[in-house]
């Protein structure tokens, strides 16, 4: 009952009255002023915040007059409901037979348009998607899929109409059970009922209510006095974030108010499954503590002494929220059950002792009577076996088995061996035939479906029974045999996961007859293995159900006696011959009573539904066995037959009655045939279990059984496995049929699901348990999970076992109701367990069908799961779209589907796919297979055309958002430090001061000349192409005379001091221009020259360089001259605005008259410009003392002197890899080898191929280019062994980067490399960012670089928690290279400034002599990047200068020693800060997101994520067909949720190369987002989760 009946109608209740809000405790009104601020800050969602808001105050809100809340509903929806229920009668029988009312039950549908009128067409965001990926994938979209898309019990799923066949339950006076069948318990679930208050950020609730309901009326008034209380409440005490250490001034003023608010700086690890709460000390107290020692902590004095603030705490326990059962929700108040039993067994003498017995005996005495007909697809019987002939050809087989087939002189079977049985559906004949052979031969057969390709849907499972069962023989008939695909031998090809078999065909020319003198042996029944019948289960693995003898004839025996069988009875069997219920009745029982069964093929169904009716009329058949399917099915065509009567039959058995929806059809075909003969009593559901076999089954009326009986049950008191009578009115009731009395010989009882089998109570749901002598024996070959299902021992609740013998568990879950009857609302494989209710896939498969219009996908196609995400259940649906439904109309449905499941079952839906027509993985007999659907759903495999998620109304288990402490001062964080025995974090590279080194040059154009004259031919450079050979080189003097003329040409047009543009590619022109420039007094601006192909976006950028450096002139060559000047440039940039522009290519051999001196070595030397990944252009100054220490440092680290060669692959014009370009070589006299990255374009393996040719010891290269030779050169190591590359030479390989080491494309490429020689130790990274371009740097000496793992976790607490390799939500980091000499660095907190200790991360600070010594300008920020340059601690060492890095890292002492013998210090970079997402108050690294959502599938090549107003947007690369698209959407969601608690906004799926990467490898992210709004990417689909 306690159920909400409408959602925005129960609002009232949650808003208590005036009088009572004076009343709430301090901490509910603190706790409410929380939930205030979350919502207003955007951490929460409106529905969250409406479900907690309701949970807090639902102890205090008076219930009216006692009258549960849940009930004070909408007369209107009531009337209403009325109305059309009287309605409905009267149309009952008119519209029974229209194609609708087969699939409608009035009552559910009724139920889902009302909930659905609640919610105004809310507007949802279309997703959008490019026209390409509309059209339908599937080969076979275009024909509708055959009618047996119906699923396993197709349109059954449709809610049951009132009818008066089946007497409601109130009927029989049990009185045990009656007071809970008839009893609306009180209390009611104000959990779920999500308010209508909208809040706004002022505070004030307005509430929406309907104040039609009269009841509202003054609790409305109430709700908004206690609304506006609130509102005071929270403006007055929370006017600052709610007081969370617990030690504020502030706190003194309210003396009286408990400190409870919630401390969540405290280690939460305590206990996952309580929430925690804290007292004033902020120690945790599991709720469950009783509540009087609670207050009594509440009320304790504040602690004497202040506790260690909060940044002791270093492991903060990220909790999921644990939801707390409602204190209102249903528990079960009847008697324990006790077990039931069914009739003794009778016992028959005249009954075989075995089954073969039976056969030899009807074989013998009756040989011409009629054991089994066939009939084709036209329905006309092709063959009738007599049971003379199974006799005789059983025997037939059976002998050839045993005697004929022979392995090396070896029988190829022993008894007791297992043979496969693979028929198909229209050959029951040779089927029977086999079965009964293998029995006679005691075989084991193991009947399996035809595999029809190689990639049946579970047909590896199959494989993997059949190995499992050491099966190596298959019996099949030639037409099979023919059909199966074949391997190029001609032989039947192996299937996936499938063992050798040997096939053999049993048609008659393959078997040969016994001598005379041979019999088979016929034994009494024993504990021996008969058969074998397989079953799938939930997760999709198959499993073999072994059934003994002595079961099998119990069984037998058993059906016999409760159905009444009669010898040579007709019975029609439409289910399938191998398993379950067809093979129970259809060959087994049959033969035990001479029955003559008349087997209808599925086949013949798809193409007459009305044949089992017809057959029932013409063979005055007495029994049938179908399935509700089939009923349904033949509704649809019964109005061809006027002429047919069911009035033969005495049963009809529901061989589905346990799936809850059978119910409505048998009323509508009873309905529609009570007119052509059929009695309402002959209908008999029945219920069984693969493992159980038939559990209970409705007798036939001629054996005096009470009446059948009908509950209505509150679906809201199931999800809590609790049993409510309803009435039919309210909304979300599920109508259920008994499925008669237990079976003869058998006790059942029902046991709580999960943990010990307690037995229920009687107004419990549980799952039902069989103990007999004709259930299953084993699962084949799977000891432990036997254990569990066939030898449960169920319990009272003193513990004590019912009985000696073990129960089986049938996997259904039901109850015993009145008159002993046997109720079943679900089967384990349909339970999905969302957030501690139970919830039934067949109920919501209904209520997404009574969803109308129907149009726009397929019936009886639709696919409910769960898959775990964040540690829960979370639902999935998955239906087939038809073709022709557009796009709006689909989603439309969806959005009404979510809706309508919300309301009915008040559990929301997290994603809801369409699939094209046919493409679902069909069970054998038609229906989806679960498993595979769900498996394709995790694998990113089921390609659907549309897709909703809806994580943000499920996902309500999400840690609470952080909420930023009070700010502990930087003078207690240094004390904190000490008293905790950290130092503070700071490091600095080897002292420059001692170091002797050529220091008579302050300028290094000094040092070009100096050169030029001490060693004029020494090469300085050499430039390759992409042939690898040499382009140009330059000695020392040929640099020095290009230099000249440069400044020759210059000095007679600029001034000193001018700026100029040096816009050439890689090349010795730009390092000569750059010497000419400081030779005439100008200052040089290197930009990188605009790429021909895409002058739209690069032009643009040197323009703006050009500008903002205030550059009087340019140089460059005259190719690119030209391009500046071209029409296409005209097209993208103002080409009359260039500055002079001159060409260098031809320059008169001029010296310039004499040299220009800087007068100080602060005076500006270059301008260095980047565009960082933000997407902000900044330049920096370099002073010429700052461009000889870089120089000095580099030199040091990296040891370099002429004799040394070094070879560099990276861009020239920015950071380190200009710096290496153009002045280390001049400075250090090393030779540089250097190779463009552009060339590694035409040839990856050009710089590789450099480095081993020239024998380099170390090398530089840039993350993309690292990236081009592991992607472009992974094959191919063994051909450059063959051309003799060899990386054995290189001692360090340094990448050069502004950002966190990739250490997985490190260390590919080490290991991809490892073969040409290179070793492991030798990669590492460099670190530089704007304010000082190289601080760390491997170089030659030194230690190895470290790897550290952290928890990703408290990384978002802006914390550093060192773990194990491997651990949980690690992420590991390596150490950025060592700092270069002169070096300083320090980690400081961003916002207090104060210094941080060893392991705490803080912004890295760095202070040098080569420092730069500011922004020349900052296009995009200016003002936010003020104090880069200059910055003081706030407290410690106030005295020095520092610069802020922009990035956040942390230092850590090693065990290691540097080269002068002290401990090493490391630094670890961890991401910009200007990237940093802040997300639900923690700091989140865009690269750390990417990375999980990389690994997820792998058409995934590149991803980025950025925010926008508060969603996450995650954009993906997809590399692969348009297809899988859409597979990504609900991949993409899960990760995210799983690794990083946080639910993606939106999903922009786009083709490769979209995502913009800059020249050092880094994602521009900040020009993706641009580009979102703008709408620039041409996304293939674009996804809201909303």
């Amino acid at each position: 009952m306690a159920e909400r009946t409408s959602t925005g109608l129960l609002t009232m209740m949650l808003e208590p009255t005036p009088a009572v809000a004076m009343t709430l405790p301090a901490e509910v009104r603190e706790k409410l002023a929380e939930l205030e601020l979350e919502l207003s800050e955007g951490d929460i969602t409106q529905k969250g915040y409406e479900k907690k808001r309701g949970k807090l105050l639902a102890p205090y809100i008076p219930q009216i007059q006692g009258v549960d809340p849940s009930l004070q509903i909408d007369n209107r929806i009531q009337a209403s409901s009325q109305a059309v229920l009287q309605g409905s009668k009267h149309n009952k029988s008119r519209a029974a037979n229209t194609r609708d009312e087969r699939f409608r039950s009035d009552l559910h549908t009724e139920a889902v348009q009302a909930a659905l009128a609640k919610y105004k067409e809310r507007k949802m965001p279309m997703p959008s998607k490019r026209r390409s990926v509309l059209v339908q994938s599937s080969v076979e979209a275009c024909t509708p899929p055959d009618t047996s898309s119906a699923s396993e019990d197709e349109g059954s799923l449709r809610r049951q109409g009132r009818l008066a066949t089946s007497t409601p339950y109130q009927g029989h006076g049990h009185p045990a059970v009656e007071h809970w069948f008839n009893r609306v318990i009180q209390g009611s679930s104000t959990s779920s009922s999500a308010s209508s208050t909208s809040s706004h950020p002022g505070g004030r609730s307005v509430t929406t209510t309907n104040t039609t309901a009269h009841a509202a009326l003054n609790a409305n008034a109430a709700a908004t006095a206690l609304a506006d209380l609130m509102a005071h409440t929270q403006l007055d005490n929370h006017s600052a974030p709610p007081d969370v250490t617990g030690l504020s001034e502030r706190s003194t003023l309210h003396a009286e108010r408990p400190q409870v608010a919630s401390v969540r700086g405290v280690s939460r690890g305590y206990n996952h499954h309580t929430s925690v709460m804290e007292t004033a000390d902020g120690v945790p107290v599991n709720s469950r503590v009783s509540s009087k020692i609670q207050q009594l902590l509440n009320t304790l004095k504040r602690p004497k002494r202040p506790p260690l603030r909060e940044f002791f705490v270093d492991d903060f326990e990220e909790l999921l929220d644990v939801q707390e059962p409602d204190p209102n929700q249903p528990k079960p108040e009847g008697q324990q059950m006790s077990p039931l039993e069914g009739e003794h067994l009778g016992v028959v003498n005249k009954w075989p002792p075995s089954l073969p017995a039976a056969l030899q005996r009807w074989g013998t005495t009756q040989p011409k009577s009629p054991c089994l007909t066939a009939l084709d697809n036209a329905g006309k019987p092709v063959y009738t076996l007599t049971y003379g002939k199974l006799w005789t050809r059983s025997q037939k087989l059976a002998y050839t088995l045993l005697n004929k087939l022979s392995t090396r002189n070896e029988p190829l079977l022993m008894p007791g061996d297992r043979v496969a049985l693979v028929f198909p559906n229209n050959d029951p004949v040779m089927f029977m035939v086999a079965f009964y052979g293998c029995l006679l031969a005691e075989l084991v057969p193991v009947p399996i479906e035809v595999p029809l390709t190689r990639k049946d849907a579970g047909s590896q499972q199959i494989g993997f029974l059949l190995g499992s069962c050491g099966v190596t023989l298959a019996l099949t008939t030639d037409a099979c045999q023919k059909g199966l695909p074949k391997a190029q031998t001609g032989e039947v090809a192996t299937f996936k996961g499938w063992p050798r078999l040997l096939w053999f065909v049993t048609d008659g020319k393959h078997v040969v007859k016994p001598p005379k003198d041979w019999h088979p042996p016929i034994r009494e029944a024993s504990n021996d293995i008969a058969y074998i019948e397989y079953k799938t289960s939930k997760e999709g693995s198959t499993m073999g159900i072994t059934v003994s003898h002595s079961a099998m004839l119990a069984h037998c025996h058993a059906l016999t006696q409760a159905c009444g069988y009669t010898e040579a009875e007709t019975i029609t069997n439409v289910l399938d011959f191998k398993r379950e219920a067809g093979l129970w009745h259809g060959v087994l029982t049959s033969v035990m009573n001479r029955m003559h069964v008349i087997s209808i093929p599925y086949s013949l169904m798809k193409v007459n539904p009305l044949s089992w009716i017809q057959k029932v009329h013409t063979y005055k058949a007495r029994v049938a066995v179908v399935k509700s399917r089939d009923m349904h099915w033949s509704l649809l065509a019964q109005r061809d037959q006027r002429d047919i009567s069911l009035s033969s039959l005495r049963m009809l058995i529901v061989a589905d009655g346990a799936n809850p929806w059978s119910i409505s059809s048998c009323d509508a075909f009873l309905n529609v045939f009570q007119a052509r003969g059929l009695r309402p009593e002959v209908i008999c559901p029945c219920a069984s279990s693969s493992e159980a076999m038939t559990v209970a089954i409705r007798r036939p009326p001629e054996m005096g059984v009470p009446p059948p009986g009908k509950a209505v049950l509150s679906m809201g008191g199931l999800s809590h496995s609790v049993i409510r009578v309803d009435t039919e009115e309210k909304l979300s009731v599920l109508t259920v049929q008994d499925v008669g009395q237990v079976m003869p010989g058998a006790v059942v009882c029902v046991v709580r699901v999960e943990g010990t089998p307690y037995l229920c109570q009687t107004d419990e749901v549980g799952e039902i348990c069989v103990s007999s002598g004709s259930t299953g024996v084993a699962y084949y070959g799977l000891p432990g999970m036997t254990k569990n299902v066939f030898e449960t021992i169920p319990v009272m609740s003193s513990g004590v076992p019912i009985s000696d013998r073990p129960f089986t568990r049938t996997s259904l879950l039901g109850f015993v109701g009145p008159d002993s009857l046997v109720f079943v609302v679900g089967k384990m494989d349909g339970l999905m367990v969302v957030s501690g209710r139970r919830h039934n896939a067949d109920d919501v498969v209904a209520t997404a069908l009574a969803v109308e219009p129907m149009k726009f996908v397929y019936r009886g196609r639709i696919a409910v799961f769960s898959v775990s995400v964040l540690h829960d259940e979370r639902i999935v649906v998955v239906a087939e779209q038809r073709p022709d439904a557009s796009e709006e109309d689909s989603f439309q449905w969806m959005s009404r589907v979510l809706q309508a499941i919300d309301s009915i079952h008040q559990v929301g839906v997290y994603c809801l796919a369409l699939v094209p027509a046919n493409t679902l993985p069909k069970a054998p007999l038609g229906g989806i297979h679960i498993s595979e659907t769900k498996q394709r759903f995790l694998e990113g495999a089921l390609h659907p055309c549309n897709v909703l998620m809806c994580p943000h109304t499920c996902v309500t288990n999400l840690p609470k958002p952080r909420q930023k402490q009070p700010e502990v001062g930087p003078a207690s964080m240094i004390v904190g430090n000490l008293v905790a025995g950290k130092r503070i974090a700071q490091a600095c590279g080897r002292d420059v001061a001692q170091l002797e080194d050529n220091d008579q040059f302050l300028y290094i154009q000094d040092v070009l000349q100096w050169r030029a004259q001490a060693t004029p031919d020494h090469p300085l450079f050499l430039v390759l192409n992409a042939k690898g050979t040499v382009a140009s080189t330059a000695s020392c003097l040929q640099l020095h005379k290009r230099a000249e003329r440069v400044a020759a040409a210059l000095m007679g047009r600029l001034n000193t001091g001018d700026h100029v543009a040096l816009v050439f590619p890689p090349g010795i022109d730009l390092i000569a221009t750059f010497y000419g420039c400081l030779y005439a007094g100008c200052v040089p601006v290197t930009v990188r020259p605009p790429h021909p192909q895409n002058l739209a976006t690069t032009l643009p950028t040197v323009k703006m360089i050009v500008e903002v450096s205030k550059s009087v002139c340019i140089l460059t060559t005259q190719a690119i001259m030209k391009l500046l000047k071209s029409k296409e440039a005209a097209a993208a940039v103002d080409v009359k605005s260039w500055p002079m522009v001159l060409d260098t290519d031809d320059l008169p051999r001029k010296k310039s008259p004499q040299m220009y001196k800087p007068p100080t070595p602060e005076m500006l030397a270059y301008l260095d410009f980047s565009v960082s990944t933000t997407g902000i252009l900044a330049g920096v100054k370099m002073s010429h003392a700052a461009t000889s220490a870089l120089c000095r440092s580099i030199k040091l680290q990296c040891e370099l002197y002429p004799s040394r060669q070094i070879a560099i692959c990276l861009d020239p014009y920015c950071g380190l890899g200009f710096a290496l370009w153009c002045l280390c070589s001049v400075y250090s006299g090393h030779q540089s080898i250097l190779v463009p990255p552009l060339e590694l374009e035409s040839n990856a393996s050009l710089w590789l191929t450099a480095v081993s040719q020239y024998k380099v010891r170390v090398t530089f290269c840039s993350y993309s280019v690292m990236e081009m030779c592991t992607k472009g050169l992974g094959a191919q190591t063994e051909a450059l062994r063959l051309r003799n590359v060899n990386l054995s030479c290189v001692r360090t390989c340094m990448v050069v980067a502004e950002e966190r080491p990739r250490i997985a494309l490190t260390q590919s490429f080490s290991k991809i490399f490892k073969d040409l020689g290179l070793s492991p130790r030798a990669v590492s990274t460099t670190f530089g960012c704007r304010v000082n371009v190289a601080i760390c740097l491997q170089g030659t000496a030194g230690p190895d670089p470290t790897t550290v793992y952290v928890d990703m976790r408290a990384l978002r607490h802006d914390r550093v928690r060192l773990v194990e390799r491997g651990s949980p939500h690690s992420l590991p980091l390596m150490e950025s290279g060592k700092i270069l000499p002169g070096v300083k660095v320090i980690i400081a907190n961003t916002e207090t400034k104060g210094p941080l200790g060893d392991s705490h991360l803080g912004e890295i600070w760095v202070s040098s002599p080569h420092n730069a010594t500011g922004y020349y300008t900052v296009y995009g920020e200016e003002a936010l990047h003020a104090d880069h340059f200059n910055t003081k601690l706030s407290f410690g060492d106030t005295q020095t200068v520092w610069a802020r890095t922009g990035y956040l890292g942390f230092l850590r002492r090693t065990e290691l020693t540097d080269a002068s013998g002290e401990r090493h210090d490391a630094l670890y970079v961890v991401g910009s800060l200007d990237e940093t997402l802040e997300l639900r108050g923690m700091r989140y690294h865009p690269i750390d997101i990417e990375t999980s959502v990389i690994r997820s599938h792998k058409s995934i090549a590149e991803c980025a994520v950025f925010t926008w107003t508060n969603l996450l947007v995650v954009v993906v690369e997809l590399e692969g067909s348009e297809q899988e698209a859409l597979d990504l959407v609900a991949l993409v969601t899960n990760v995210v949720l799983e690794e990083h608690y946080l639910i993606v906004g939106v999903v922009v799926v786009v083709d490769p190369g979209v995502i913009p990467i800059n020249s050092r490898g880094e994602k521009q992210r900040m020009h993706l987002r641009d580009g979102f709004l703008a709408d620039q990417l041409d996304p293939i689909y674009v996804a809201y989760n909303m």
